[in-house]
């Protein structure tokens, strides 16, 4: 939630002994301390923030995975499979918890001249607020963080969109600073371990990653795509993940939970049958490093909607693995931002740009650099690159192939639910779940009850859940 003051926020001031942390857990108390510093620390507002960036990354992917259909529910009709409406303030608390503490870590190092911590954090700002501007839509947010307005008004939705573009430029200027007193610590800095230059690269992925956001805008422009993709990854290892955990990472607690009996990570039967020769006729060896095998030997999604066909404790469907899944087995990374992507927004860039060479060798380049990412053996990648199937020859890539091949590489992440509908939702053979109650396909998500009750005067009215956000119209 927003602070209602930022003078009534008390740091607990162990924060800054934690080298990961789930928040700096804040007091909304008018008894403020005055024996208590008003200003948070700034190595530990570092850690909190990258921990909390990666998990909101997780929090919004674990719903609009379903809208994608990597995942289904075991339970005929359930919510967010069928695009009912549900209440995701949880989600928005913790993004908006986030945002506030990054606006913190801003002022602070800035204050401070720790511009590398400051750079660090506007791309991390400009990263929660874009997740929020892809599911929203209009959101608060140049009132919304200061303390100075209890309930601010929402800004429209491509204004929170050309904010995020801004804050991206002025992390790059924060960390090409020189005179700089602090530096990043590598202990607190949970993403990239302080390494500003890391940073910077990171910044010009999520760039390249907004700016092809508006391929139904007439100010699309792929050449500023691929300009910034030059200064971006150039490899898996430039890769922004979270790879320090309280406990379980994320996606395993939730296969170890399926495993007990707790239904959660069941694949859906569209994604599985992108995979395993169903429905393009090439089995993709990364579906082993993903799913669980069924006890016919087999893979096996779960028809989104319709839920499970045994007693959900029989392995006739494919889950999550907690054996051989790279999201899923026990320490695996929580991608945020990976290499992979920027080779398919490369890919795609070139192609509307009308550089088909380009975007060949841009989409074989993303099917190996994730084949790579998750262990995949060379044998089994080169196999899969050199069939016809995916081989198409320069003449032949398409930006269905291009955006197919994403699709992949995207597993989990909620920026996969942009690019379905970027797309229509026109990928091969995906369907309305069984059960929808929209006669189309889902295209944003309710405000949450939260924001609803604190700031009702501001919170926008909305038709349907089919409503086109800014940038899909």
């Amino acid at each position: 939630m927003y602070r209602t003051m930022k003078k009534l926020i008390v740091y607990i001031s162990c924060c800054s002994l934690l080298v990961f942390s789930a928040g700096c857990k804040k007091y909304l108390d008018v008894n403020t301390d005055p024996n208590t510093s008003a200003t948070p620390p700034l190595n530990g507002l570092l850690a909190s923030t990258t921990y909390n960036t990666g998990y909101n990354v997780y929090r919004t992917g674990d719903f609009t995975s379903y809208f994608v259909q990597y995942l289904a529910s075991p339970n005929t009709a359930s919510s967010t499979d069928t695009y009912d409406e549900v209440d995701y303030s949880s989600s928005w608390t913790n993004i908006y918890n986030t945002m506030a503490d990054l606006h913190d870590l801003i002022q602070t190092a800035d204050s401070v001249g720790a511009y590398e911590h400051a750079g660090a954090g506007r791309i991390m700002l400009a990263l929660n607020l874009s997740i929020t501007n892809a599911i929203w839509g209009s959101v608060p947010f140049r009132e919304a963080l200061s303390g100075e307005v209890i309930q601010p008004h929402f800004d429209p939705d491509e204004d929170v969109y050309r904010s995020s573009l801004a804050l991206v430029e002025a992390g790059i200027t924060s960390l090409n600073r020189t005179d700089g007193s602090i530096l990043l610590d590598d202990t607190k800095d949970l993403l990239h371990h302080g390494n500003a230059e890391a940073w910077k690269k990171t910044a010009y992925a999520l760039k390249a990653r907004l700016l092809n956001r508006i391929t139904k805008k007439a100010d699309y422009d792929p050449a500023a795509v691929l300009a910034a993709l030059d200064q971006a990854y150039t490899s898996n290892g430039d890769d922004l993940q979270l790879t320090q955990f309280q406990s379980r990472s994320p996606w395993n607690q939730a296969a170890v939970n399926n495993a007990n009996l707790s239904l959660d990570g069941w694949l859906s039967t569209h994604f599985v049958s992108a995979l395993n020769d169903s429905t393009f006729g090439v089995f993709d060896p990364r579906l082993p490093l993903i799913a669980s095998l069924t006890k016919f030997g087999d893979y096996r999604g779960t028809i989104n909607g319709k839920g499970r066909i045994g007693t959900g404790t029989d392995d006739e469907e494919s889950y999550l693995s907690v054996e051989t899944g790279f999201y899923s087995k026990g320490g695996a990374p929580l991608l945020i931002l990976t290499y992979a992507e920027c080779k398919f927004i490369e890919a795609e860039a070139a192609f509307r740009a009308g550089d088909k060479p380009a975007a060949y060798a841009a989409y074989l380049d993303g099917i190996r650099a994730h084949m790579d990412k998750l262990g995949v053996s060379t044998a089994n990648r080169d196999a899969y690159v050199n069939n016809p199937v995916v081989s198409v020859g320069e003449a032949n890539i398409t930006l269905a192939l291009i955006m197919k091949e994403k699709y992949v590489a995207m597993f989990l992440n909620p920026e996969s639910w942009t690019d379905v509908r970027r797309m229509d939702y026109q990928y091969t053979d995906f369907n309305l779940p069984v059960n929808a109650v929209l006669p189309t396909f889902i295209r944003r998500v309710a405000y949450p009850s939260a924001e609803a009750a604190r700031n009702s005067a501001n919170v926008p009215a909305i038709g349907a859940l089919s409503d086109r956000l800014w940038w899909d119209e």
